[in-house]
């Protein structure tokens, strides 16, 4: 009945730590913020990453945060959510490693920035060494380019 981590769960047990962290946001209509936070990554018995994260925005605003990760066996594939105190939707994530063994980009789809539907959005965990990952969200635009808007390396404590 119970399922047993895989490979492909364990390469998340990379990211089980105590992490600090740098958010550099430029959004789309190009307003800039940066942010200063940290982060705890759990493992769930091997099966699922559970990230907590937490800080404080330019304005003086708290915010947390909570994403989940895990391979599905079935569709042989990486899935998680993400969801945060700064929204109110649900993002679900689908992704793949990349031929490195490094990257692992997450399809998710969202609202728009400027409130007019949805589009695709691509986040990224960047393995860099055993201290150090880079996380990067991107945007697709309506011309099908990707669109970088936010950069956050994570450094181990």
């Amino acid at each position: 009945m119970f399922a047993k981590p895989h490979q492909e769960h364990h390469w998340l047990d990379q990211l089980v730590g105590n992490w600090t962290f740098e958010h550099q946001c430029e959004m789309p209509d190009g307003t800039k913020s940066a942010t200063e936070g940290k982060m705890v990554c759990r493992s769930l018995e091997g099966m699922w990453l559970i990230s907590e994260s937490s800080g404080v925005s330019e304005d003086g605003q708290p915010w947390s945060s909570i994403m989940t990760l895990g391979f599905d066996v079935k569709q042989s594939r990486y899935i998680g959510s993400f969801i945060g105190s700064m929204m109110s939707n649900l993002w679900l994530y689908q992704g793949d490693l990349d031929d490195s063994g490094k990257r692992l980009p997450l399809q998710s789809i969202g609202p728009k920035f400027d409130g007019t539907g949805t589009c695709k959005y691509r986040d990224t965990i960047e393995i860099l060494d055993a201290d150090n990952w880079l996380f990067t969200s991107e945007l697709q635009s309506e011309a099908g380019e990707w669109v970088k808007f936010l950069e956050a390396p994570h450094r181990r404590i």
